[in-house]
Parts: C-alpha cells; sequence; structure tokens
C-alpha cells in the first residue's frame, strides 16, 4: 500500500459520505466519491477540493460497478479502501403495512448493491494483489429494532452479515472488511426533520446514554480508524452513544 491512499465512497454526495471523505483527505488519501446523482456528487467533489473526485454510478448495476472499478483503477491506480455507505433509509413501514416492492428496493440498494460493489473492489484487490481494506456503513438498527423501521434495520443486519462473509473470505488475500454501525446521525436531511428542541429529537436523545446524536464527525473517523487498522477484520463497530446499552 503506498502512502497515498485512493478511497473509494459510495454514496459520497450525502452527508456521511462527504464527511467521511473529509476525513481521509485530512489524513493524506485521495478520495473517489460515487453516487448515482451525478450532478451533486461532482458538485461535491467540488467543495472538498484537490484530492477528490467524482464518478456517477448506481451501485445496483453489476455492469457499471464493474466498469467504475475498472476507471477509478486506471485514473486513480490500486484501489486501496472501499466504503461501503451508499443505502436508502427513506422507506419505512409496519410489518402489516410496508409493500413488497417498497422492501425490494431497500434490499436492491443495501443489501445487493453492498455487495456487487464489494464482490467487484474485491475482485480488483485480489487481481492486483492489494492488501486493502473494506469498511461497510451499517446501522445498531440490525441489532436494535425500531418499530416501522424493520425493513431498513433487517437490511442492515444482512450487511453485518456480508461484512462477516467477506471477512472470512478475504482474510487469505490479506483484505480486511468491517462495518461501522451508527445510531441515528445529524446529517442535514434528519437536522431538518429533526430540529434541535423538537419532541422527536428529544426523544431520540432521551435513548442515547451520552445524551445526544452523532454528529457525521463522529462516525468518520471510526471508519478511518477500520480502514487503517490492521489486524481487525469481521467486526461491526457501534458508534451509537451507548444506545445499544440501553
Amino acid at each position: 500500500m503506498t502512502d497515498t491512499r485512493t478511497i473509494l465512497i459510495t454514496g459520497g454526495a450525502g452527508g456521511i459520505g462527504r464527511g467521511i471523505a473529509e476525513a481521509f483527505l485530512a489524513a493524506g488519501d485521495r478520495v473517489v466519491l460515487a453516487d448515482r446523482d451525478a450532478d451533486a456528487v461532482a458538485a461535491a467533489a467540488v467543495d472538498l477540493g484537490p484530492g477528490a473526485s467524482a464518478i456517477a454510478l448506481d451501485i445496483t448495476d453489476e455492469a457499471a460497478v464493474a466498469a467504475a472499478v475498472e476507471e477509478v483503477a486506471t485514473d486513480h491506480g490500486t484501489i486501496d479502501v472501499l466504503v461501503n455507505n451508499a443505502g436508502i433509509l427513506s422507506l419505512h413501514g409496519a410489518l402489516t403495512e410496508l409493500s413488497a416492492a417498497d422492501y425490494e428496493t431497500i434490499v436492491r440498494v443495501n443489501i445487493l448493491g453492498t455487495f456487487t460493489v464489494t464482490q467487484a473492489v474485491a475482485r480488483h484487490m485480489t487481481a492486483t494483489g492489494t492488501r486493502g481494506a473494506i469498511v461497510n456503513i451499517s446501522s445498531i438498527g440490525g441489532r436494535q429494532p425500531t418499530p416501522g423501521m424493520g425493513a431498513y434495520e433487517s437490511s442492515k443486519a444482512a450487511v453485518d452479515s456480508l461484512t462477516r462473509w467477506a471477512a472470512i473470505e478475504l482474510a487469505g488475500a490479506g483484505i480486511r472488511v468491517n462495518a461501522v454501525a451508527p445510531g441515528p446521525v445529524l446529517t442535514p436531511m434528519l437536522r431538518a426533520g429533526m430540529p434541535e428542541g423538537s419532541p422527536e429529537r428529544a426523544a431520540w436523545s432521551s435513548r442515547i446514554p451520552l445524551g445526544r446524536l452523532a454528529e457525521v464527525t463522529d462516525v468518520a473517523p471510526a471508519v478511518v480508524f477500520l480502514a487503517g487498522a490492521e489486524h481487525i477484520t469481521g467486526v461491526s463497530l457501534p458508534v451509537d452513544g451507548g444506545q445499544l446499552l440501553a
């Protein structure tokens, strides 16, 4: 691995993806942001400045993912770290009310999308002899259910399982696979829907022993840590202020 690593971050146009990118840039790495929204991800890369670039990518399109991995490797060198951050949280519903079509959408993006990008990058790392790292963004919801959010949370439980699956199979190639499992994170979207002082914010905060929701800057250092922790693989690290203890 070179001193300057190439980091591929899916869902790079969003708040958590951009925060993770900022942390890697601060560590001296180069980052490639991938997102289905081509305009938003290009703007994010411009905002982040030198060392950041962008690529439009639908992670559910297997051929597009393979082509994107090849393009990133051609333009920026070997991919040293993959951060599977892309996912959807917007479809909710009780078990007896959620449509099968909505659940399938969640499965396609959060599970199959994560699998597809992991597979393509793992093939790249194996072919190039890269002892790289993959960090998946999971959720404590995969272990602690919230009524109405079961579709999203079950998809994140699958991401945790995929993390362990990939970790055991890729260990022989020196590729480490871990996950970061946040609780609720104060992205711009969540701040808008759950502003400071609102009953909703207070209700969530009351579930957290440390007394507050996570900032993006609480999550990003955990991702950078796991990307560089040479003897850790197969773990899902909660970044939840102790919510799983409650």
